[in-house]
């Protein structure tokens, strides 16, 4: 008997061919990881000016200090990318992601499988990432890729704990996938310093990769407005529940949200300017406009058009996020940060366990009765 079947441990099928499509920072960095976990990997860049760039110096000038290796094939011709693989990563910005997996829909070969690794929800429709490539990519096997993995410290092989989540009733083929996608995939990516975690709750999982975004603008305010460790420890633990209100209420579990996709995620978001989300936050916080805050950047900040998307989901569910609220507030209905604030720290006095919650509502002692900010929302 082999000594992984001694342990416990049998040999488990890998996918050996991956093709990811999106060239920005995490996609290179997820391609990398691929290529270092012994796959053959190809990377889709939709603009040919960085592939020339990529071709002629061996750096992407999206993830510029990391040379890339000669093994990994480089493409804008998403045909050309997609035409050995066996698995795809999808790796682009939320609010792209739909045309996109119409575009893969059109060329990848039936049954193989995709990997979310966009995180936002859509704006036109309220729908999780998943939602979208199950309407626009019917019948083929997906996970969700999430947790806390800043590109730069990936692509330089700092470790990083990811978590991998697929429906597994639903998502495992028996004749392919026997021990379920979402652990073929693990094993796929998994290298030394990449371990990734599985889940079967995708809700739980994508909640927390769209809101923690958010939460993270939130927390840049506070550090742009001078504001200490204080604020930002109640922001990361009240946006906390507000994952956990929202998770509940699509279906997901809460305990998700207490796991590297919900806690990680927002804890190493929150806290780091190497979030664009947080950047631009505190760029807000010092006094930017949007526009300036936003001019410069090469990434997409995904929390500014998830604020947005977010609160219009939450409000629809009837889910109380007064933090997500108050971000979408400063950046699509011009309050200003300081009302925003005075607001944030004024609501009514709640409950913090989820069976006080409901219960308990306290008029704040420092509230303006004609101001709004003594409402019955939850904190």
């Amino acid at each position: 008997m082999r000594r992984a079947e001694q342990d416990g441990h049998a040999e488990q099928p890998r996918f050996r061919r991956v093709a990811v499509v999106g060239g920005g920072a995490w996609g290179t960095a997820l391609a990398l990881t691929a290529e270092r976990a012994g796959s053959a990997t190809s990377l889709w860049v939709r603009e040919a000016e960085a592939v020339e760039a990529i071709r002629a110096t061996g750096c992407n000038p999206f993830l510029s200090e990391h040379r890339l290796p000669e093994s990994l094939t480089v493409s804008s011709d998403l045909g050309e990318a997609l035409a050995a693989a066996d698995l795809v990563l999808l790796v682009v910005p939320s609010q792209f992601l739909r045309a996109l997996a119409r575009e893969v829909e059109a060329l990848l070969a039936p049954r193989i499988p995709v990997v979310i690794c966009s995180k936002g929800i859509e704006a036109e429709s309220g729908a999780l990432m998943s939602q979208i490539v199950s309407e626009e990519m019917p019948g083929r096997p997906w996970a969700v890729l999430s947790g806390p993995s800043f590109a730069a410290e990936v692509a330089e092989g700092q470790p990083t704990a990811v978590t991998i989540a697929a429906d597994e009733a639903s998502m495992a083929d028996p004749a392919r996938m026997p021990m379920g996608l979402a652990a073929q995939v693990a094993l796929t990516l998994g290298t030394p310093n990449f371990r990734p975690y599985l889940s079967d709750d995708p809700v739980g999982v994508e909640v927390g990769g769209a809101v923690k975004n958010v939460i993270a603008i939130a927390c840049g305010i506070a550090a742009g407005q001078g504001l200490g460790s204080n604020p930002r420890a109640a922001l990361i633990t009240r946006g906390l529940a507000e994952i956990k209100r929202l998770t509940e209420a699509l279906g997901g579990r809460r305990e998700t949200v207490s796991g590297l996709a919900g806690m990680g995620d927002l804890t190493l978001t929150c806290s780091s300017e190497q979030s664009r989300n947080f950047s631009f936050g505190k760029a807000l916080g010092q006094g930017s406009s949007v526009e300036e805050a936003l001019a410069g950047k090469t990434a997409v900040v995904e929390g500014a058009e998830n604020a947005r998307s977010v609160t219009a989901l939450a409000r629809r569910l009837g889910v109380e996020m007064p933090i997500c609220e108050a971000v979408d507030a400063i950046l699509h209905q011009g309050r200003s940060v300081e009302s925003a604030i005075q607001a944030l720290l004024t609501r009514p006095l709640r409950g913090e366990s989820r069976a006080l919650e409901p219960h308990v509502a306290l008029r704040h002692p420092a509230g303006d009765p004609y101001s709004g900010t003594s409402g019955s929302e939850e904190s």
